[in-house]
């Protein structure tokens, strides 16, 4: 049986102890185990990356971006690799791993910028002979607890900057599919990264605890459910850390009645049952604007979902593979029941699915509801699954409230024509990333990704700037050069610059 182990000063290696399994989401088999760590296991970590990181943070920017560079070089050649390996753990097709990681390279390319991003400013005589400028320095160690669906991404949205800014950083990935984050930690040290600055510690919530608890760690990121987002975020400040917790999600995409059904069509194929629903970015909720339109886009989408191909995650030809693991099967089976309990029409009903040759997969098929309403539970909650819910609205101004007054808040969508409406919905709802005719609306790079309500805790989103300034801290300095003639007279006058 292979052992996922830690990433710990550069070499793998820890306590013997607790371990968990790690599934083949396509046959429902385990196909690995990893090693669960230990307040020991981290302290370890800490030590290398407090032994590691001042020179590291003296390193100048033009050096930490050449190994940001080579790095990402390294990625792009084991794009291969890597994308069967996550695949194979995440369950997630191919294309769509593959597709993972990108994204996260995009940061990368990002943070091989930092030399320009890291200046600070500067005011020439801002008083009688008196410049004052500022400068970013790093925090020194910082962590990140990432979530099993997008198991490269997230850890190099967080790591990239990071480390780009001259942390240490140790990964805390979920324990469900650990082994892409251990290979990019293989691939840092190979493009040059010191040992100790990127580091990989496996564990679960014992884990999480040590880390929150952690006097050296400054600063934490997360991404994950909502309740544990607030969980992170309140026992994190608590000790003094700064934190940014990203939660759940429950994005809607409103249609218009002017909007393109055939491309609103092809777009929520994707964005609801892509990866199998498990994206925090997902669009598992539409809201048609008017019955009429509500029939139209119902009487398209039925035939398109039943021709979605489910599919092992190295089918090319499948539009996604299984879910992560057998209690989330059961947990997203659960809520379709709990859908149909509450008086929603359930017309597609992805339940019973089996794959033949592979029936203890965790695959479930794609599920449509109609005529749900906002008291549903069902609705209220993050489903995480190949499920797809219309919410029926009779106006523009209901169809703004639903996600304005849901207590997520990180992504919605319109569908339209009409740039009046478009400008309209965009400036009035209360949610963190709009798509205007894009279905799922992730910033790119060098912009910065959050929600709002429940669906982030902190006030700092993820990379571009903000995460720039997330992982830094500001120093300004008030600089004055005496020409020689002694004035003492304002000594203990508060300084002005008037």
């Amino acid at each position: 049986m292979r052992i996922i182990d830690h990433v710990i000063a550069g070499h793998s290696g820890g306590a013997a102890g607790r371990s968990g399994d790690v599934y083949d989401p396509n046959t429902g088999q385990i196909q690995a185990r990893v090693n669960l760590g230990t307040q020991a296991d981290l302290d370890r970590a800490v030590a290398a990356a407090q032994a590691a990181q001042p020179a590291w943070a003296a390193t100048n920017p033009q050096r930490r971006a050449r190994v940001m560079f080579a790095f990402k070089a390294l990625v792009e050649a084991h794009m291969d690799e890597l994308a069967h390996l996550l695949s194979s753990e995440h369950g997630k097709v191919i294309a769509d791993a593959r597709g993972d990681i990108q994204r996260g390279l995009e940061v990368i390319e990002f943070a091989c910028g930092i030399p320009h991003v890291l200046k600070g400013e500067y005011t020439q005589g801002a008083g009688p002979g008196i410049d004052v400028y500022s400068m970013r320095q790093p925090l020194g160690i910082g962590a990140g607890i990432t979530p099993f669906n997008f198991p490269a991404m997230i850890p190099l949205w967080m790591s990239g900057v990071a480390i780009a800014c001259g942390n240490a950083f140790i990964l805390k990935p979920s324990e469900r599919d650990p082994s892409v984050p251990v290979r990019l930690g293989e691939l840092f040290l190979e493009a040059g990264l010191p040992e100790g600055i990127f580091q990989v510690v496996h564990g679960d919530k014992e884990m999480v605890d040590a880390i929150l608890d952690h006097p050296a760690i400054s600063a934490v990121s997360f991404v994950g459910s909502s309740d544990i987002a607030h969980y992170v975020y309140s026992r994190g400040v608590a000790a003094g850390k700064r934190v940014q917790a990203m939660g759940g999600a429950k994005n809607h995409g409103i249609v218009m009645p002017d909007a393109d059904l055939d491309q609103v069509v092809a777009d929520l194929s994707g964005a609801a049952f892509g990866s199998a629903g498990e994206r925090c970015m997902a669009l598992p909720v539409v809201v048609p604007v008017g019955d009429k339109t509500a029939d139209a886009l119902r009487e398209k989408l039925i035939p398109a979902i039943r021709a979605l191909r489910v599919g092992v995650s190295t089918d090319a030809e499948a539009h996604y593979g299984p879910v992560v693991n057998a209690a989330h099967k059961q947990r997203v089976e659960n809520w379709i029941q709990t859908g149909v309990d509450e008086g929603a029409e359930l017309v597609v009903d992805g339940r019973g699915f089996a794959l033949q040759g592979h029936e203890e997969g965790f695959f479930i098929g794609p599920s449509l509801f109609d005529r749900v309403t906002p008291d549903m539970q069902a609705y209220k909650e993050e489903i995480f699954g190949p499920v797809l819910q219309i919410v029926r609205a009779p106006d523009f101004e209901t169809a703004l409230r639903l996600p304005s007054d849901h207590q997520y808040g990180n992504g919605v969508a319109i569908f339209t024509r009409n740039g009046h409406a478009a400008r309209e919905f965009a400036a009035r709802v209360n949610v963190g990333m709009v798509g205007i005719n894009v279905p799922i609306p992730v910033p790119v790079a060098y912009h910065t990704f959050g929600g709002w309500k429940r669906s982030a805790f902190g006030d700092t989103n993820q990379h571009g700037m903000e995460g720039v300034r997330f992982w830094t801290k500001v120093k300004t300095i008030t600089q004055r050069w005496p020409d020689g003639s002694p004035d003492g007279g304002n000594a203990f006058v508060i300084p002005t610059m008037g």
